[in-house]
């Protein structure tokens, strides 16, 4: 007989060993980012595991976004791409998913969103289609570099021979160095940034599975970006660069540096995280020999499980993007943060 019960974050081991051994895991379902949530944002978490015969068969995390004066969901994993499920067995899903059903119903909360994977690669995805990126990796730095293009790899030394160079962050400095980056680089986009406490509840929570990346140039940190270690793979969930020094390519370096680590570590996957096929992020993912992999994002009601896009394009983002841009650094920078914790991608 499988049952489920409610985990809370302090116990995390039996949780955390389940997800580390899943074949579909990421890191999003370790119990450090339900925790780096929790701590930054006063998000609720609700962790369900589900058990027969004294062995987890399946898990789900569940973190309830409350939006003033626009009521509630449930959202498995929000400020990232993936969640859901993780579960030995269709029997094992279904108890978790009616488990979650019934706390919806007494709690009058009418959604949540399931971020899956479709776990398959696709040789040529629909253009518009999000995806992950997912790299297959050598067993040493030296092979992995060998296997790229030699564009790729002109590319890559191009950006040391204009004076970029990769380092690990390590400090309270270089955090703070890692978010002006993030700052700069997502008000440009048109979108809110993270809270600096974000940030550092993520990589205090994991630990020695968290990493830090930067390059610098002429001293100045021009570039950064944050892995997660789980399992058999790396993932990355946040990278940004300067604008004002892209034509030194310290993107190249960056990635490269990441995957370094990676690769040092004995790892065999690196996820490069969401793209839209066709975009300017999906070319420059799939140049380092990336393939693509579906992204299968769900609502979960009453009714059952309904696929959904992950993120349709609309002119009413668009525009608000645009504006968004428009508005002085300090304005963005000072009420981003307040915005973000109630967007769940």
């Amino acid at each position: 007989m499988i049952t489920v019960d409610e985990v809370t974050l302090e116990n995390a081991n039996v949780w955390d060993e389940y997800v580390q051994a899943h074949p579909r895991s990421t890191p999003y379902h370790l119990m450090a980012w339900g925790r780096a949530v929790q701590k930054a944002y006063g998000h609720q978490c609700i962790y369900l595991m589900a058990s027969e015969q004294d062995k987890v068969v399946g898990v789900l995390p569940l973190v309830k976004m409350g939006v003033p004066l626009l009521g509630s969901h449930f959202c498995s994993l929000p400020f990232c791409d993936l969640g859901g499920v993780l579960a030995d067995s269709d029997a094992a899903q279904q108890e978790l998913l009616e488990h979650a059903k019934g706390m919806m119903s007494a709690t009058r909360i009418e959604t949540a969103q399931l971020r899956h994977s479709a776990g398959r690669q696709v040789e040529e995805p629909e253009p518009g289609a999000k995806v992950r990126m997912l790299l297959s990796l050598e067993s040493s730095a030296d092979a992995q570099f060998k296997k790229f293009k030699s564009k790729l790899r002109s590319q890559v030394r191009k950006a040391e021979k204009n004076g970029i160079s990769f380092f690990e962050g390590t400090t309270e400095e270089h955090r703070l160095e890692f978010y002006r980056v993030m700052q700069v680089n997502m008000h440009q986009l048109g979108s809110p940034v993270h809270s600096r406490k974000w940030f550092d509840s993520v990589l205090q929570e994991y630990g020695t599975q968290a990493r830090l990346g930067l390059v610098e140039f002429d001293g100045v940190v021009v570039g950064g970006a944050i892995i997660l270690l789980c399992g058999s793979s790396v993932t990355v969930p946040w990278a940004s660069t300067l604008p004002a020094y892209n034509h030194l390519s310290p993107n190249m370096l960056l990635y490269w540096g990441l995957l370094s680590i990676a690769v040092d570590a004995g790892y065999s996957c690196f996820d490069f995280g969401r793209s839209t096929v066709g975009e300017g992020t999906f070319r420059f993912k799939k140049q380092w020999g990336a393939v693509a992999v579906p992204l299968e994002w769900q609502e979960f009601n009453q009714l059952g499980l309904q696929n959904i896009q992950s993120a349709e394009a609309s002119s009413l983002r668009d525009k608000i993007a645009e504006l968004w841009r428009r508005m002085p650094a300090f304005v963005v920078n000072l009420v981003g943060p307040t915005i973000r914790r109630y967007i769940s991608l």
